[in-house]
């Protein structure tokens, strides 16, 4: 009698819609848990499903079993019709065997759910740190700073590693502030291109600096920089620079790119992104500080108070360490040097940069018209090269295809130059934001232009300059006189990524 009483509390709609729920979200996490362990195979969606859905329809339905079981008893101790009174709280006797099989289930279901939710919690932890996360989850959000990224020298890296780092505490902020973006690309309110650098982005001495070591930087570092002309013969530039990169800030070493770490530097940008800087100064070994004024934008002592200031680190100069957007005229030369693309057909780093540079709607018209213009343009102007490099100039249409693809982003107004980069000087101000001759001290000291101080010419070949010539300077392909000293590269060469400004190029029919 008892027995039945008592009985069939979870015999009703909610426990048996919890045990449903509950069931079919335990087989589809183990299931899923396992495809994924067998194949090795990690999707956004897929995770988010074996994580956080089927776990969370787990915990919801056996929330549901013992809810609808309270719900039916407590109705029954309002309605007990026979006079008897049910108890406010179970009575638990193991000698009847009802209850006993009842607490032995109980136990096992217990195991297995917190099996089944630990491993599910280990695992979704394990998940939001990875790049398939960060990355792929939000694809159209962040789908340029992903493509950049696995393009990138960081491929290897987790985005958490520089953008969260290690410790509880910037976890949690990097959390909370997660909630936002994940409320901003559900309701589509995120800004149609990603504005940059990140506010509050923990500073790079405790991200970048766990794998970089400043004291054991070395004094310097020879590179070839290799360019190709846009003209008929692609004609190939080559210049050979020792870049002063500076070692330990206590050694004679020092001197050079990386003294700015070693240095307490602060500055005053006046623009999000930190391009105009008016105010600098420098904490001298002795606790001296010196300050320098842009004379052309002189900031008032009062402004220079209450302006916020910046201590410089290696994000100042390294600001796209791991999301880079190469200039098309640099992805060209890279794929001649690389023999991906045959460097002897005619004008093709100028007819490949203008139809990268163009504006389109979306992909699929660049790609469209990648397609269509570059073999026409040869099919007209050179049409015995046309027929004898079909081949090469079928494959220079899927490079060209692929460099639009890793660089330009039309559904989030994206493209090359969106970022600027602010290593080097060629496409963006980049070190002539600070090294421009115009920031002077008070005492008449100013903060040089002068190209050694970061790199030594130590070889140089090009159209301009006669075979066996040794340069100690750089020569500019086109005679522009003193302006070398001037003129900022980027104020020409950012337009299109092209080694001439205004070079010209005249079709010629074989």
């Amino acid at each position: 009698m008892a027995i039945r009483k008592y009985a069939g509390y979870a015999w009703n709609l909610i426990s048996l819609a919890g045990m449903v729920l509950a069931v079919t979200a335990a087989g589809l996490d183990i299931g899923f848990l396992a495809y994924e362990g067998i194949t090795g195979i990690e999707k956004p969606y897929l995770g988010l499903m074996t994580y956080f859905l089927f776990p969370g329809m787990l915990i919801a339905g056996l929330v549901l079993v013992p809810l609808g079981a309270f719900l039916v008893r407590e109705k029954r101790r309002r309605f007990d019709k026979e006079g008897h009174t049910i108890p406010p709280y179970p009575r638990v006797d193991f000698n009847e065997p009802h209850k006993r099989h009842v607490f032995i289930f109980f136990i096992v279901a217990s195991i297995g759910f917190v099996l089944i939710v630990s491993v599910a919690s280990l695992k979704g932890f394990e998940f939001t740190e990875s790049t398939t996360f960060c990355g792929e989850l939000c694809h159209q959000v962040m789908g340029p700073e992903h493509t950049a990224w696995a393009n990138s020298p960081h491929a290897k890296v987790k985005c958490v590693e520089c953008h969260v780092g290690p410790g509880a505490a910037w976890y949690v902020k990097a959390k909370i502030s997660g909630m936002r973006q994940l409320y901003a690309v559900l309701f589509h309110t995120y800004p149609a291109t990603i504005a940059t650098p990140i506010e509050n982005l923990r500073p790079a001495r405790d991200t970048c600096e766990e794998c970089h070591w400043p004291e054991k930087f070395y004094f310097g570092r020879q590179k070839v920089f290799y360019h190709f002309a846009p003209n008929e013969q692609n004609t190939p530039r080559e210049v050979d620079l020792l870049i002063n990169i500076g070692g330990d800030p206590n050694t004679p070493n020092a001197k050079g790119i990386h003294w700015h770490i070693g240095t307490e530097v602060n500055y005053i940008a006046t623009d999000r992104r930190r391009l105009n800087i008016p105010y600098i100064s420098v904490k001298e070994k002795d606790g001296k500080i010196t300050e320098y004024f842009d004379t052309e934008k002189a900031l008032s002592r009062a402004e220079v108070e209450k302006a916020e200031k910046r201590q410089m680190d290696c994000l100042d100069c390294h600001n796209r360490p791991a999301h880079i957007y190469r200039a098309p005229g640099v992805e060209i030369d890279d794929s001649f040097v690389h023999k991906r693309i045959d460097s002897s057909l005619p004008y093709f780093k100028k007819v490949a940069v203008e139809v990268l540079t163009r504006p389109y709607k979306d992909k699929e018209s660049a790609k469209a018209t990648i397609a269509k213009e570059i073999p026409a343009y040869y099919n007209q102007n050179y049409p015995a090269v046309a027929q004898a490099k079909a081949a090469q100039i079928k494959q220079a249409v899927e490079v060209v295809t692929d460099i639009y693809d890793r660089n330009f982003f039309p559904n989030m107004h994206i493209n090359w130059n969106t970022y600027p980069n602010y290593i080097g000087h060629f496409y963006t101000p980049g070190c002539f934001r600070c090294h421009d001759g115009k920031h002077k001290s008070a005492d008449g000291r100013v903060i040089s232009k002068d190209c050694n101080l970061c790199h030594k010419v130590l070889g140089q070949k090009q159209e301009n300059i006669p075979a066996g010539t040794q340069v100690n300077s750089f020569v500019h392909p086109v005679d522009i006189g003193d302006e070398i000293m001037k003129t900022n590269c980027s104020e020409c060469h950012s337009a299109g990524g092209q080694d001439v400004p205004g070079g010209e190029h005249h079709d010629k029919k074989e």
